[in-house]
């Protein structure tokens, strides 16, 4: 059964001289869902975010909420709540007024302001540090105080533009738990930016990864990593490399390709015939879908090798130059080596044909 769109985005388009912009980006989004945009500096995501906020006005497309269109509604009146990459909290103003600057639009009375602002911290856990400077928050506290301004006027969407961004590796990953949680216990609908995958797959529903200015993926952070469409998606997401193959054939719900005239064995790749028949490929790997062999497999030599904690990270060198990532067992192999390069037991979620274009790159 299909989900009820709550939020649906259609054929946006915003232009800018300098080329930067978004083309055509439309998904949709039921209530409670949380939606991540990806990709690249320059790739869209925060115009995306802008136009849904309405900072921005399309040059055409629309912005439904509920099935009504605000596309030409301004921020306060499409009451989207925005939390930009840094907080925007004002210094001079203690946390309950940082708090409560965002229903000023509202105009409730002074108590019922003052019990809103006191439900809001409750709600990200700073209830009582009303009368506290944000200066002394920690940055996790001042992204909570943050949070807490954009929810209390009860937006309809909750956007979120980097919100980790500012975070110290092991305060992040805490903030990120925190922040899940409460988006998960407030069920509000949310769009997120962030260049970081390990925060979009943690935090959300849905993935859209956007390439100049246009969505090249959109669906679960499972999706994208085990079944990419593009070889652009494959590549952004995780890591891995593409190498030139040939596909020979397709059946039994497996193909057989043919890597430096080597057979390997890969999940089926009928979406790579070309007019129904096998042909040039770009054979995408993951590290972890390959393994190194003393005697069979493609011929490589081993170049650098990282240790990852429960694995080492080789990468080979083809005959051709062309280069591959392997996972493999730490201490097993060693730089300068000669190996022989097969798809792993695990190739069946890490190892995907596209079709082979003239400026494809590893």
């Amino acid at each position: 059964m299909a989900t009820e769109a709550y939020l649906e985005v259609r054929r946006l388009v915003r232009r800018f001289s300098g080329g930067a912009g978004v083309h055509g980006v439309s998904f949709t989004l039921g209530a409670g869902d949380v939606l991540a945009l990806i990709g690249p500096s320059g790739s869209g995501k925060t115009t995306t975010l802008r136009l849904l906020a309405g900072f921005e006005t399309p040059d055409t497309g629309e912005v439904l909420l509920r099935g009504r269109d605000v596309t030409a509604l301004g921020p306060a009146a499409r009451r989207f709540g925005m939390v930009f990459q840094h907080y925007a909290l004002f210094p001079h103003l203690d946390v309950g007024a940082n708090v409560a600057f965002g229903l000023a639009a509202a105009k409730l009375p002074p108590d019922a302001v003052r019990a809103r602002v006191a439900e809001s911290l409750a709600l990200v856990e700073l209830g009582g540090m009303e009368r506290r400077a944000v200066g002394e928050l920690s940055g996790g506290q001042q992204q909570r105080v943050a949070l807490a301004r954009a929810v209390a006027p009860a937006p309809e969407v909750l956007l979120l533009d980097e919100p980790l961004s500012n975070l110290d590796p092991a305060l992040r990953e805490r903030t990120r738990n925190e922040l899940r949680d409460l988006i998960r216990r407030i069920g509000i609908t949310t769009v997120l930016v962030t260049h970081e995958q390990e925060d979009a797959f943690d935090l959300a529903d849905q993935v859209a990864l956007l390439l100049d200015g246009s969505l090249e993926q959109v669906g679960s952070p499972e999706a994208l990593y085990r079944t990419p469409t593009t070889l652009a998606t494959a590549g952004f997401v995780g890591r891995g490399r593409a190498v030139p193959a040939e596909l020979q054939s397709v059946g039994q719900g497996e193909a057989v390709v043919l890597v430096h005239g080597v057979e390997w064995r890969v999940p089926d790749a009928a979406t790579c015939m070309v007019e129904g028949r096998p042909g040039p490929v770009q054979l995408f790997a993951r590290p972890e879908a390959l393994r190194c062999d003393p005697a069979h497999g493609v011929p490589a030599v081993i170049t650098a090798a990282r240790f990852i904690g429960a694995a080492t990270l080789c990468t080979v060198q083809l005959a051709d130059g062309a280069l591959l990532e392997v996972e493999a067992e730490p201490g097993r192999w060693r730089v300068g080596e000669m190996v022989y390069v097969m798809p792993s037991r695990r190739g069946d979620s890490g190892v995907h044909c596209f079709p082979r274009v003239s400026d494809a790159t590893a």
